[in-house]
């Protein structure tokens, strides 16, 4: 049986025509170029030097809004100190419509998470809050069709003595280098059960139902929206051959030296703003010295979709 196409199909484009339609090859093409050819080839190129992230100027959030256009992600590079404070990050989220917080289990009362190596508890558990390798995924994979994180935002405090560093690939860059290589492996990672996560249950929290989903969608918006990880464990892809080869064409993608893969080190001060793109983290030590002071980031999930002024993210 074909694999399903119609999650990809948006009902009207900007333009017209959605490029993520796999029946607009036109649309998609012209799309397609114009993506390819202004997006950034370097880390560097993504990172805004700002004053106070709290508190942009203009031009500030016109060079980042440019970025955030090009490839969905930037990089602000502000003070170390004094440390941005959590409402700071909030500040600087909802100058680009970020409001709505993912909050969730795991992170605290203000619906911010702090990412640090756990000492005990509950977030023991969880890769994020080690020094292990995150591998290639996005934000909220296993999160409910209603409530799928759009946008993400981390602001670094305090990096590690050594390692750390993200690998960020835009997501429409991916959906682009797959159907470039085969239109099928979007079709096949459109379907409606390409992917699923087995529900979560913790102490004193309400069960997680299972996440049953596709790996790409559009939005009501019209923009292309991504769920995936590459964990290999508690962890269902559909039994069909065509998604088998998508995933591995996928895999195929993330391995490579491409060079829209940007890799950068966040340090402290600064901050990646993106629209919940494919990241890694790598290993990383802290200092060794008992009082010395541990990596230690910020992150906020949003359920909003980036907003830009005078700046359409993904249009043809």
């Amino acid at each position: 049986m074909a694999a399903r196409i119609n999650t990809v199909q948006a009902p009207t484009w900007r333009s017209g025509g959605s490029p993520f339609d796999l029946t607009a090859d036109g649309v998609y093409r012209a799309w397609r170029d114009r993506r390819l050819e202004s997006h950034p080839r370097a880390a560097e190129d993504i990172v805004v030097e700002v004053a106070d992230p709290a508190c942009l100027t203009v031009a500030e959030e016109e060079a980042l809004a440019d970025r955030l256009a090009r490839c969905n992600m930037a990089v602000y590079a502000g003070p170390a100190n004094p440390p941005l404070t959590r409402e700071g990050v909030r500040a600087f989220g909802r100058r680009f419509g970020l409001d709505r917080l993912d909050a969730n289990m795991l992170s605290d009362t203000d619906g911010i998470t702090p990412l640090s190596v756990a000492e005990g508890g509950t977030r023991t558990r969880y890769i994020p809050y080690t020094n292990r390798p995150l591998a290639w995924h996005t934000d909220g994979y296993y999160n409910a069709p209603e409530a799928q994180v759009r946008a993400i935002l981390l602001h670094c405090v305090q990096s590690a003595a050594e390692g750390g560093a993200n690998a960020l690939l835009d997501h429409e860059v991916a959906y682009i280098l797959l159907r470039d290589a085969d239109p099928v492996h979007i079709a096949a990672l459109s379907r409606l059960d390409a992917m699923s996560i087995p529900g979560n249950a913790e102490e004193g929290q309400p069960p997680r139902p299972d996440s049953v989903g596709p790996v790409f969608s559009v939005m009501p918006d019209g923009r292309l929206h991504m769920r995936y990880t590459r964990r290999k464990t508690n962890i269902a892809w559909a039994p069909d051959p065509a998604v088998e080869a998508a995933v591995a064409a996928l895999e195929t993608i993330l391995d490579s030296d491409s060079p829209f893969i940007l890799r950068h080190r966040l340090s402290a001060g600064q901050g990646l703003i993106c629209a919940n793109v494919l990241h890694n983290r790598s290993k990383f030590e802290d200092p060794a010295e008992a009082d010395a002071t541990a990596r230690l980031l910020y992150r906020a999930r949003y359920h909003d979709p980036l907003r830009l002024k005078n700046q359409e993210i993904a249009a043809p």
